[in-house]
């Protein structure tokens, strides 16, 4: 393979901007008229065009999936609340946080008074003007007593929404938080029209670049271009369908014939074939995404943090990056931060695989040898089966039987995760630490997949999160990871890298790695061609 080739596939394959390219090119021994060449003659450097029909193969989906953004779950209907809304913030391509509907914030010295200014020139599929009160009913749909959205804990410490005219909001917090801002580019927190008061969550009617034609949930949804888009330079599809393949190699098929333009994660198995087909490309971003096995903590034997504990000594997880992710990751602590995040622990010790502290604390919970069941199914991630079927093999030297249950991939999220005691997940992951901490670990989270409960953890949650002292700051969030890794319901053996794969008649700026599919607005930013 000659250099020039070597670049090009370098740079279909990694998110990359041209600075970075240019240094990694020269290091390989390239001329800087070679790299330039090659990074102009991409697909990432082409200048967009409008038009044309684009078609993603999506790995999951469900007939339970709705519209309303409060009970968005995968990835699937993520993708779907950033075509048809738009939010108060946005986290580019460089990882960095800008405005969307918001075009400006300021906040009290303590954090805890925010006014959002708006923009003036947004309308809605319907029509109607964004207005400061469409924002307030928005955020309002997440609040509340009887509120059921699992971004219910991100608004909770809201305490008063007050319009100030048309065009300016100002959020008072019950305590500060710096990272106010960064919290109001949730996926939930789409803002949406309103009419006295109140917003129609399931009627997919937003401010974003596409239009809602037809929902069939758990098979596809297809829209159209907005004509009225405010954004300038995003929404350049004529038309987008989202189909719904949760068989990878079904999805691979898909692509490789012309079926679908794209697809959400590659069989990291055979994605080395993959990328020798021609027209195909294979893009990597790697973010905070990270897999989990939740245990319920309120039921037995998972109440009991030496069975916890056991479980987490049980797992190989060099070999379920070598063997499941081939690569495509690093190996996970038994919390979700990642080593990339501004408050990441680098002086906690990576656990390993240890069958004999397994044994040591099966004994300390009174235990000769433990049985359990673990749900399995790749809707949580691609290779969730293989996964469960190789930590059974390394739990058993341990004197850990795991049965590996399988379940169906229709209505997994549904009627498996958090349900069932013990089971497979996974996260995007989030931008910041109290986020992360907030939806997924926090008490009283909708999301708090195990169950788990810690009254230090929770004190060190709320007392960071008003903090605005850096040094502190960093010194609760390690503790906080020390918690979650030695007293938490969830075994976290990995962090994964994003690896999708597109026609080569795709073109996109750089890649945001946030979370998956350039931060879930492939459909937004992505052209034909």
């Amino acid at each position: 393979m000659s250099l020039e080739e070597h670049l090009k596939n370098i740079l279909k394959q990694e998110s990359m901007n041209r600075r970075h390219f240019m240094g990694m090119a020269a290091a390989l021994g390239a001329s800087s008229a070679l790299a330039s060449s090659v990074f102009a003659s991409s697909a990432f450097a082409a200048t967009p065009k409008q038009g044309g029909h684009f078609k993603i193969g999506m790995s999951q989906g469900s007939t339970t999936d709705s519209l309303d953004p409060a009970t968005t779950l995968h990835t699937g209907t993520q993708i779907v609340n950033h075509a048809l809304y738009n939010y108060l913030t946005e986290v580019n391509g460089k990882g960095e946080l800008i405005g969307e509907l918001a075009e400006s914030w300021d906040a009290s010295p303590d954090a805890k008074v925010w006014t959002m200014k708006l923009r003036k020139d947004v309308t809605f599929h319907n029509g109607k003007a964004m207005t400061a009160e469409d924002v307030i009913a928005s955020l309002n749909h997440h609040r509340g007593k009887d509120s059921k959205s699992a971004a219910k804990p991100i608004v909770e410490p809201i305490t008063e929404l007050v319009a100030e005219g048309d065009h300016a909001v100002k959020i008072t917090l019950s305590g500060g938080n710096a990272d106010f801002p960064f919290l109001m580019s949730d996926y939930h927190l789409a803002i949406l029209p309103s009419k006295d008061g109140k917003i129609d969550p399931t009627a997919g009617v937003g401010s974003g670049a596409f239009i809602l034609e037809k929902l069939d949930p758990g098979v596809n949804i297809k829209m159209k271009h907005n004509p009225n888009y405010w954004k300038e330079g995003r929404g350049h599809f004529d038309s987008v369908e989202i189909v719904v393949i949760a068989d990878v190699a079904a999805r691979t098929n898909a692509l490789t014939t012309g079926a679908v333009h794209a697809m959400d994660r590659c069989d990291l198995k055979t994605v080395h074939l993959l990328k020798r087909a021609k027209g195909i490309t294979v893009t990597k971003a790697d973010g905070n995404q990270h897999y989990t096995l939740p245990m319920n903590c309120t039921v037995g034997p998972f109440d009991n943090v030496d069975v916890r504990l056991a479980l987490k000594y049980g797992i190989n997880r060099e070999e379920l990056v070598k063997t499941i992710l081939h690569g495509y990751g690093a190996v996970g602590n038994d919390h979700p931060i990642g080593s990339s995040q501004l408050y990441f622990n680098k002086e906690l010790e990576q656990r390993k695989y240890d069958p004999d502290k397994a044994k040591f604390h099966l004994k300390k919970a009174g235990m000769d040898n433990l049985k359990v069941s673990l749900s399995a199914s790749d809707a949580a991630f691609s290779g969730a089966v293989d996964s469960a079927v190789l930590y059974k093999e390394s739990a058993a030297k341990g004197g850990i039987d795991i049965n590996v249950n399988r379940v169906p991939a229709d209505g997994y999220w549904s009627n498996v995760w958090m349900k069932d005691a013990w089971c497979m997940s996974y996260w995007g992951g989030r931008p910041t630490e109290d986020w992360m901490f907030s939806q997924a670990y926090a008490a009283d989270a909708k999301w708090n997949e195990s169950y788990w409960k810690n009254d230090k953890f929770n004190k060190l949650l709320l007392a960071a999160r008003a903090e605005l002292d850096t040094s502190k700051r960093r010194q609760m969030y390690g503790e906080m990871q020390e918690l979650v890794r030695d007293d938490g319901g969830s075994v976290i053996p990995m962090f994964a890298s994003y690896v999708g794969a597109l026609s080569d008649k795709v073109g996109h700026d750089q890649i945001a790695a946030n979370w998956d599919l350039d931060g879930l607005r492939c459909l937004e930013r992505w052209w034909l061609v």
